[in-house]
């Protein structure tokens, strides 16, 4: 009987070619993403490379955003304003799977490499278009960054204390969750264009997926009719389950039936609660939010955040410490799943840079490649790619295609 192995020999990208015109987060996440699983993704920077080269925070000369954002990539300097470049791009695409752009709609048909035109190149090619706003519809020219999106979405309406102001999430969340539809949906067209034979043009606005991501503030108003409302650290429709005080600092409790609310009053050594007709259900719980936390923290200040967390653990309801980004991403559970890696890089010695989360037990490990420097590709993929010799180079840097 021969031998097997479970290694496997590849991972789920691997084959498939990407040129990516994006800049800033949404877009280029969505690649980063893809690249991680195998794909070869060739970012294509004007001359002055994407504006993330230029954000802080900076570490020898390199923006953090930008290294985090685009591993695993090659990048290739065109530029774009003139007509041989163009018709590098027009080349590159016939041996391509997938362009990405985040351009404003109709710039890219300004440049000559809108979907219609690069579709006609190579009919196989999936073309994805990252927006605010997406390509129709009276915004869709409105410029968008995060907090716009924010802003028009219901996100930061929902978000802050009661009597407070609307209060920006502390995260990119609209540009992060763009990017992820913006991948899921590059994939899903792949699969149709291996089925059918055919691509198709994708179209992912930020406004549309941040809505999409809002399940709660949705559900509610389509069922009720009423918009969410401010309700600072404690969940809009449930009870308890929020974030709570004890002796030094704070912690998070999720309490979600009465079950799990009747152990937490078990653990707390408040039985009485279990038995109070107006936390009988969670409706219920929740329309009496403000006795029920002064009854709760009446205990839990009594006691250290790990006693607090410990005893409700122990009695098998979710309860959890307040972390920072710095205790989550060197927590022993981080390492045993391996969301960092080390990755070489002598510009920038000692560099962690993240994956996507997913792990395929079918798979190699995800790729980790550092980020490139600007146009450091060009001459490997004209080359490579398009047979160019180091002459025909040389004349498309000279006529300015290549910046």
């Amino acid at each position: 009987m021969l031998e097997t192995t479970d290694k496997p020999a590849s991972r789920p990208l691997d084959g498939i070619r990407i040129l990516d015109f994006t800049r800033v987060l949404a877009g280029p996440m969505s690649t980063a993403l893809l690249a991680d699983l195998g794909a070869q993704v060739v970012k294509v920077e004007p001359p002055q490379g994407d504006d993330y080269r230029a954000i802080g925070p900076m570490k020898n000369g390199q923006s953090a955003l930008f290294t985090v954002m685009n591993r695993n990539k090659q990048s290739l300097v065109l530029d774009l304003k003139h007509a041989h470049a163009v018709a590098v791009v027009h080349e590159l695409v016939r041996q391509v799977d997938v362009v990405v752009e985040n351009f404003r709609p109709g710039v890219a048909e300004r440049l000559g490499i809108g979907p219609e035109t690069l579709r006609a190149l190579n009919p196989r090619l999936v073309y994805v278009s990252v927006s605010g706003f997406g390509q129709t519809g009276p915004l869709a020219h409105r410029p968008a960054y995060d907090i716009i999106v924010q802003a028009m979405s219901g996100l930061m309406e929902a978000t802050g204390e009661p009597h407070g102001a609307p209060t920006l999430v502390g995260e990119a969340v609209s540009d992060v969750v763009a990017g992820l539809f913006a991948s899921w949906a590059t994939l899903a067209a792949l699969l149709q264009a291996q089925r059918t034979g055919t691509g198709q043009h994708v179209d992912v606005a930020m406004f549309d997926t941040t809505l999409s991501f809002l399940a709660t503030s949705m559900s509610r108003y389509l069922f009720t009719g009423q918009p969410a409302r401010r309700v600072g650290n404690r969940h809009p429709l449930s009870a308890p389950f929020g974030v709570y005080r004890a002796r030094d600092g704070h912690y998070a409790l999720a309490v979600l039936n009465k079950k799990l609310f009747d152990a937490t009053a078990a653990a707390m050594g408040l039985p009485e609660l279990a038995g109070d007709p107006r936390f009988s259900c969670d409706e219920s719980r929740s329309a009496h939010e403000p006795a029920l936390r002064a009854a709760l923290e009446g205990w839990s200040t009594q006691h250290d955040v790990a006693e607090v967390v410990a005893r409700l653990e122990a009695a098998g309801v979710p309860a959890a410490p307040i972390w920072n980004i710095a205790q989550a991403l060197d927590s022993e559970q981080i390492r045993s799943r391996g969301l960092l890696s080390a990755v070489d890089d002598e510009r920038l010695p000692g560099l962690r840079l993240p994956t996507q989360p997913v792990h395929f037990s079918g798979a190699l490990p995800n790729r980790a490649q550092r980020a490139p420097a600007l146009g450091e590709h060009t001459e490997l993929l004209l080359q490579s790619w398009l047979g160019r010799s180091s002459e025909a180079i040389a004349a498309l840097r000279e006529a300015g295609a290549l910046g």
